[in-house]
């Protein structure tokens, strides 16, 4: 019975953001940005790009946006504040300004950009 609990409370912290999975975070941002900048409605260019800025700020960010969900809930506390590297935070930060900039901008070709932008510099930042 010990053990059935104690591998139980073992996996339940397994679940927990606190073990952050940096690179799973960095990939989900970086492919969320990929499908907001493939997407031809602003509505979805919008939500994947909010989802990709979710993924880089964490629940505590700045631009975090629960409403349309958070890919990257169960990955960690956001790419940016898990990363301890201060040169990748640096591009990461850069990388999710550039997303929220896209997620307020509400010309098309424009947010599409934006999101190109953004998935590109997750990518340079790995």
């Amino acid at each position: 019975m010990k053990k059935m609990m104690f591998a139980a409370a073992a996996v339940s912290l397994l679940a927990t953001p606190a073990f952050a999975d940096l690179a799973g975070e960095l990939s989900t941002a970086q492919t969320h940005a990929g499908l907001a900048a493939a997407q031809a409605d602003i509505a979805k260019v919008h939500m994947h790009l909010q989802h990709a800025l979710n993924c880089l700020v964490g629940p505590s960010g700045d631009g975090f946006d629960a409403a349309p969900g958070n890919p990257c809930a169960k990955a960690g506390n956001g790419a940016i504040p898990d990363s301890t590297d201060a040169a990748q935070k640096t591009k990461l930060t850069a990388a999710a300004a550039t997303a929220k900039a896209g997620v307020a901008n509400s010309d098309l070709a424009g947010a599409q950009a934006a999101a190109k932008q953004t998935a590109d510099a997750v990518a340079a930042a790995k």
